[in-house]
């Protein structure tokens, strides 16, 4: 099947770290950049491989995850359109701590540390945004840290359903755009701990639960759970 092609140094324009740089400077980059098709559960790199650069998502879910020792899969983030991963691992020139796997079919593109590299010897202002990226990612990464230290597993969830709308109300409905799997990973909670909370939720008549789809019955029950 022939997918669409794109205008990567149109798409580049747009995304907040690359929309300051001079048109030449633009060009250079998208001239690097290697766009990858990746089918639905398809491995785009696994822990261990060498980190030759970083990845912007154009469409389509990326699930960031580790293995424990005991088989335990631990998912660490889910990357959408827009959005990027691996660059901090890029700047250390380590190798992948995780490993990464489309959730559905995707369109990546790959941005060479080379390429970057040049541009951060050239523009001050690449670098500060490329700083600024990596902070608000440590930022997010601290306080998932938090919420699953100091947060019950309820807490998490209505957490998680609270910020999927920007200002929720009674009658919203919300979609899970992952399995609830891999959901209950990312929040910490194991897949049956996850399906009996959103039950519990049900029975108190504040969601009520077809599928994958959630609907809001009394928000302002949900968020007095949320503060106790």
């Amino acid at each position: 099947m022939a997918h669409p092609k794109i205008s990567v140094k149109e798409f580049l324009n747009k995304l907040p770290l690359f929309n300051e740089l001079a048109p030449d400077e633009l060009e250079k980059i998208a001239s690097a950049v290697i766009e990858t098709h990746v089918a639905r559960g398809e491995i785009i790199f696994r822990r261990g491989d060498p980190c030759a650069g970083f990845h912007i998502v154009i469409y389509g879910q990326v699930k960031l995850a580790f293995t424990s020792p005991d088989g335990n899969e631990k998912v660490v983030e889910i990357i959408g359109p827009g959005h990027s991963f691996g660059e901090a691992l890029m700047f250390m020139e380590k190798p992948y701590i995780v490993g990464a796997q489309a959730l559905a079919d995707s369109l990546l593109l790959h941005v060479p540390k080379q390429a970057v590299f040049d541009e951060l010897e050239q523009d001050p202002r690449f670098a500060r945004k490329m700083l600024a990226g990596l902070s608000r990612r440590l930022h997010g990464l601290i306080c998932d840290v938090e919420a699953y230290s100091l947060s019950s597993g309820t807490q998490r969830v209505i957490g998680y359903l609270l910020k999927s709308e920007d200002q929720p109300a009674d009658g919203d409905k919300i979609t899970l755009e992952v399995s609830k799997n891999v959901l209950a990973s990312r929040l910490n909670l194991t897949p049956e701990h996850f399906s009996r909370i959103l039950h519990d939720l049900a029975g108190k008549q504040m969601i009520s639960i077809e599928g994958r789809s959630i609907t809001i019955l009394d928000i302002e029950k949900l968020r007095s759970y949320e503060g106790r």
